[in-house]
């Protein structure tokens, strides 16, 4: 049987297994808590929000929530969209344009500001706005479509293994990493990307107004700097994220230094913390290994 100082020992170490516990439930909370940070920005009246998309795009989810948010947010009188962001899923930029659109509609203003990078899905999400502002070194452009994904094939060879197949159709497993694409999958593919990089250039065009042949010479996949594209028509001015909120201040009558709300970064659980802190986020999305249709520069 156990001695009283072995059930002392043993009490000590639950109670302290739970005392630990509660801890950790209580960081997750907190961190994964969306929550809204003032900027120290000085004025008084309504405010200007500001959201910051970085890295590549794989969701729109947390920046969609929160456009709606500021949105139906009567003191929200300007919006900062702060990209750092080679782009990414077509859908996703896609989904995050038409919520920018939206905020548009409520009579709101809206300003990008690129970083170092706000390239092909990141360009197409700043042209929603009524201005864009990039650093002279940004690196810009890219406009076009990529399809991408591994090909063990090879490997699978040498390794004596297969994959057997039964399908519904003759294009059910296109982008398989098993095999190589034939001739009619990469036109059935190609067709996909034409479609998708049509989409794309009718909004550069429609959203900077550019003549869409004009935009046709860029859409080739090459970038430019920030200074490059100034004088391309594809960004307004060049100026810093500051320059960007006071001129959002001034377009809403706010002055240029006006109050500057947003939310502090948030993850999901302990996983997502964990890849954070490891600085892993872009590194995760260079492992996928399923097909993508992406507005990414690589």
């Amino acid at each position: 049987m156990a001695s009283d100082r072995d059930k002392v020992i043993i009490l000590v170490i639950v109670v302290a297994g739970l005392f630990m516990l509660g801890v950790i439930s209580l960081a997750t909370l907190l961190v994964t808590r969306p929550s809204t940070a003032e900027l120290p920005f000085a004025s008084l009246g309504g405010r200007v929000a500001l959201i910051e998309i970085s890295g590549v795009i794989e969701s729109s989810e947390d920046v969609v929530r929160q456009l709606k948010k500021y949105e139906e947010d009567n003191s929200i009188k300007a919006l900062v969209i702060r990209i750092d962001s080679p782009g990414g899923g077509v859908a996703p930029a896609q989904e995050i344009y038409d919520q920018l659109l939206k905020f548009r509609e409520k009579d709101k203003y809206i300003v990008a500001s690129m970083g170092s990078v706000a390239a092909s899905g990141g360009f197409y999400i700043a042209c929603a706005a009524d201005t864009i502002f990039a650093n002279p070194g940004t690196i810009t452009g890219s406009i076009g479509v990529i399809f991408s994904y591994l090909v063990f094939e090879n490997l699978m060879d040498k390794a004596g293994v297969k994959m057997e197949v039964v399908k519904s159709g003759d294009f059910k497993d296109v982008g398989s990493p098993a095999r190589s694409l034939d001739p009619r999958e990469r036109a059935m593919l190609q067709s996909v990307i034409d479609d998708t990089y049509d989409q794309f250039v009718n909004v550069v065009s429609e959203r900077r107004g550019l003549d869409l042949d004009f935009v046709k010479s860029l859409a080739n996949g090459s970038i430019f700097t920030g200074r490059q594209a100034r004088d391309k028509a594809l960004v307004d001015k060049l100026g810093t994220l500051d320059d960007a909120i006071s001129l959002a201040g001034d377009m809403a009558g706010l002055g240029q230094k006006p109050r500057v709300v947003k939310e502090r970064p948030f993850r999901r659980n302990i996983f997502e913390q964990l890849v954070g802190l490891l600085g892993l986020d872009n590194f995760k999305s260079q492992i996928r290994l399923w097909p993508a249709l992406e507005y990414r520069y690589n």
